[in-house]
């Protein structure tokens, strides 16, 4: 049985264009995917359209994210930091170190449990977008118990669930706000 064939036309969508095209004018090189079992046909042309008809990729869900600092800056407005993340790939905790943003007030720095969920230093309030998120963990909930309901630990939060898409919110230390 012959496996479907897709022709692409130099370039993935999904990401930032790259072409993959080498010096001859009109190169055609068959490469397979044995986990995916379909084979696909990347074809290039010098001039576009000397190629085959293009299929776009499907893009995955993205979150926007909005990072609200936890003190007002010198003009009395609260700077904000942004970052994305595909839907359902990351926890936040995660977004936050991989985008350098301030996770851990003072006491946290030095006594953080690593993401394991057995500290609770990693307090986040969710301003807006709470329905992008999971539930609260039972960790959460035993270490939020007394916190209001818009607070989470960074460590335990799901951005996403690999089908939404949207923007959340997030005020940084939000014990510092007292």
């Amino acid at each position: 049985m012959a496996t479907p064939a897709l022709h692409l036309h130099c370039a993935f969508q999904s990401f930032e264009r790259r072409e993959i095209c080498v010096s001859q004018p009109n190169y055609k090189k068959p490469i397979s995917f044995p986990s995916l079992h379909k084979s696909i046909l990347l074809s290039c042309a010098a001039n576009p359209s000397e190629s085959t008809p293009s299929t776009s990729i499907s893009k995955k869900p993205e979150i926007e994210l909005e990072f609200v600092g936890p003190k007002p800056g010198p003009d009395g407005t609260y700077p904000v930091e942004k970052a994305s993340a595909i839907s359902g790939d990351k926890l936040l905790r995660n977004i936050m170190l991989d985008n350098k943003l301030e996770l851990y007030a003072t006491y946290g720095k030095v006594m953080n449990c690593g993401g394991g969920g057995s500290c609770g230093t990693c307090i986040v309030e969710v301003i807006d977008g709470n329905d992008l998120l999971n539930e609260r963990t039972d960790t959460e909930l035993r270490y939020l118990k007394k916190k209001p309901e818009s607070w989470r630990l960074a460590c335990q939060t799901i951005v996403g669930n690999k089908e939404n898409s949207g923007r959340i919110v997030i005020q940084r230390l939000p014990q510092w706000k007292k």
